[in-house]
């Protein structure tokens, strides 16, 4: 009975003594003018209480203060070697969260070595097996510095752990949401955006806003989206504003559908309307199916009708087919019937191929009748063989 007592009792005075300890630090910092501490090896008693799992990192942790973007300035300012600096932020509602960048999951997240070349994530469940209920999700921001300069900025969810590979691992905490998108927006704004792909700076900053849970993020995207902005950053504001933004994302495609002066960026607006969960969006894919000015984004908003709404775009597809004055639209419009169910596309492209009076388009309909592999198509092979 008394080994009984006697163990809550050494564990109350263990918690003592790292109170203390903590107080004793952070005393030492102030009475040296709040210079950064000597880094430490992560274990579970450095961890910050707001901060996601960090492994194999020397950790600190410092408030971000009233400039988000200055305090990161004289981290980086003394950031000869390689380190990262991290924080979070509310991440946006949906269906599935980010871990290791892109690479989507379902809510848990594993392992992500930050110094791993292709982001790669080593397990699919959290390393403490909790989950986070769906109001506390957070986003994980991440910049890795080196040469005294940002030189990535990634983002995971915050059921992921996160391992350092050895390097110092800065978590700022009091960040808010609107400074966190202010600083990103510079380098979405001051990167060369379509000359690094997607381990471009830029990439890497327009994903971590598309992510943030505040009205700010929609606000940013569609600064992004504007007629003066270039091809390439249109094009994935686009896409963010389709999958990641919800109503307000739908708002902002459907002005650049009808305003935006490119048609390879309206095509991607078609497409980026097919990732968006609001009902509108299928309305705004059939109105620019009937009546966008290029025949490329009428067939593309064509095609993705065909992916996203099955039988309710049948109408679309097969009035294109009758109607459009464009050939190479009837053509591709008659391969979007090939990407239908089976029972609702083959039944269309047979009558395609029997009735439509012009020879190309027939001549596609049956071209896609022999790519389906469907014993109806077989049929009326047969049929017109035999004739």
């Amino acid at each position: 009975m008394q080994e009984k007592h006697a163990i809550p009792a050494l564990q109350r005075a263990l918690g003592l003594a790292l109170i203390v300890a903590g107080i004793s630090c952070a005393a030492v910092q102030l009475a040296n003018g709040g210079a950064r501490a000597p880094l430490a090896q992560s274990s579970a008693a450095s961890q910050a209480v707001d901060a996601p799992r960090i492994e194999n990192a020397k950790l600190e942790t410092r408030a971000a203060g009233a400039n988000l973007d200055a305090t990161l300035r004289e981290i980086a300012a003394t950031a000869e070697k390689a380190e990262w600096v991290g924080y979070h932020v509310g991440e946006v509602a949906g269906e599935r969260g980010v871990c290791c960048d892109n690479n989507w999951n379902d809510g848990n997240c594993g392992r992500c070595r930050l110094e791993k070349e292709n982001n790669g994530v080593t397990s699919t469940t959290h390393a403490d097996g909790n989950l986070k209920l769906e109001g506390s999700r957070q986003l994980v921001v991440l910049y890795r510095l080196e040469a005294k300069q940002v030189v990535k900025i990634r983002v995971a969810s915050d059921t992921c752990t996160l391992d350092a590979g050895g390097l110092p691992f800065v978590w700022l905490t009091g960040v808010k949401a609107t400074d966190s998108v202010a600083l990103l927006a510079t380098y979405v704004r001051n990167s060369d955006f379509e000359d690094r792909g997607d381990r471009g700076l830029a990439h890497g900053a327009l994903t971590a806003i598309a992510l943030h849970a505040d009205a700010l993020a929609d606000r940013a995207l569609e600064s992004f989206a504007t007629a003066d902005q270039r091809e390439g950053l249109r094009r994935q504001a686009a896409f963010w504003m389709g999958a990641a933004r919800g109503n307000a994302g739908l708002l902002g495609l459907q002005r650049m559908a009808k305003t935006d002066p490119s048609s390879d960026v309206r095509a991607h607006v078609a497409f980026a309307l097919s990732v968006n969960h609001e009902p509108g969006a299928l309305d705004e894919m059939i109105r620019m199916a009937h009546d966008d000015t290029s025949s490329h984004v009428r067939g593309q908003a064509l095609f993705w009708l065909a992916q996203k709404a099955g039988k309710k775009a049948v109408g679309t597809i097969t009035g294109a087919i009758e109607n459009d004055p464009d050939t190479d639209v009837k053509k591709k419009a008659v391969f979007a019937l090939s990407q239908l169910p089976k029972d609702e596309g083959v039944p269309k492209l047979i009558e395609v191929a029997q009735t439509n009076h012009n020879p190309a388009v027939r001549k596609q309909a049956m071209f896609w009748l022999g790519q389906s592999n469907d014993p109806r198509a077989l049929q009326f092979f047969e049929k017109v063989l035999a004739q």
